[in-house]
């Protein structure tokens, strides 16, 4: 593997993590107009104290450079499977049915949900609490989450059902 000045601790550790955070920070609060219209300034001092507190703590820094790399992955799945789902439709036509959004929104807030529970720490704790190896929780989350599903699937998907008739 090549050394270059992006793979320094410097930039890793410290740079990327804070023009990451400042940049997300600072659009979430444009976008919402907290401070009010066009209050930039405000804005970006508060990014800027958010980022700087974030790269001061060093536990922070590498939960974020932990999950970069898999929100990235993910993201390109994401780009790939819509690239490849936009192939069947017209030129402008290209529309994602409500159902797979709302699908791709929670296969990724589960992804990102176990990503922060492993970088966290959180599942070696809660592996620890359920008094078993890591295949007990996972097959107790499993269930648990198939069971969730088998639940929002008869609470949602009968009301178009005219079979009692």
């Amino acid at each position: 593997m090549a050394v270059t000045i992006l793979s320094s601790p410097f930039v890793m550790d410290l740079l990327l993590p804070f023009v990451l955070v400042f940049a997300i920070v600072f659009a979430v609060l444009q976008k919402a107009k907290i401070f009010g219209e066009g209050k930039r300034q405000s804005d970006a001092i508060v990014a800027l104290a958010v980022a700087l507190i974030t790269v001061a703590v060093g536990t922070a820094t590498n939960i974020i450079t932990n999950l970069i790399p898999i929100l990235a992955v993910g993201l390109v799945a994401v780009l790939a499977f819509m690239l490849l789902y936009g192939f069947v439709f017209k030129e402008g036509g290209f529309e994602v049915p409500k159902g797979v959004q709302i699908t791709v929104g929670i296969l990724a807030a589960i992804l990102i949900a176990g990503a922060l529970a492993y970088f966290t720490g959180a599942w070696a704790y809660l592996r620890d609490i359920v008094g078993g190896g890591s295949s007990t929780l996972i097959t107790n989350t499993f269930f648990i989450l198939v069971v969730i599903g088998a639940v929002i699937a008869v609470i949602f998907g009968g009301k178009g059902g005219e079979a009692g008739k």
